[in-house]
């Protein structure tokens, strides 16, 4: 593995960081790999929306830089796996804190705060909305997330 310094001084920890991670896309395919190992086309629906182009140029880019580890067997048909190296699991760990962040602001109330996340895990904080289809369809209630909810979805990401 070798590690790549793209040319350019950084300013600071964050600019260097930013190198690393910085696009669209980066921070959902480590997301995707912190899960578990993956070949290229479970990582490609694994992070909807990407490009195969774009895929392979983050996944070298990352694996030039020492965060991803790109495992090849010597197999007919051939077979890669991509899994992240313990530099890529600390990035991760360091991504956790942003991931958090996310996830207290991912609905923006009414004035200053976001999204309190509590201890109590049940109970959600939302509007009702009636669900049916077509006429004569039974309709049934239930929360939609309003401006504050006390659970979200706890991928590392947000």
């Amino acid at each position: 593995m070798r590690i790549v310094r793209r040319p350019g001084a950084f300013v600071c920890g964050i600019d260097a960081a930013m190198d690393v991670i910085g696009g669209k896309w980066k921070v959902l395919i480590l997301w995707a790999l912190n899960e578990r190992t993956h070949r290229f086309g479970e990582l490609r629906r694994a992070v909807p929306g990407v490009t195969e182009k774009v895929l392979s140029s983050h996944l070298k880019e990352l694996e030039d830089d020492g965060i991803v580890h790109r495992e090849v067997y010597a197999e007919v048909p051939p077979r890669v796996e991509y899994s992240l190296t313990p530099l890529g699991l600390s990035l991760n760990a360091a991504l956790e804190p942003l991931a958090q962040w996310g996830r207290d602001h991912i609905y923006r109330g009414e004035g200053e705060g976001g999204v309190e996340v509590g201890a109590d895990a049940g109970a959600a904080v939302g509007v009702e909305a009636a669900v049916g289809v077509g006429a004569g369809a039974e309709s049934e209630s239930r929360l939609v997330p309003g401006p504050s909810v006390s659970r979200l979805p706890r991928p590392w990401w947000g």
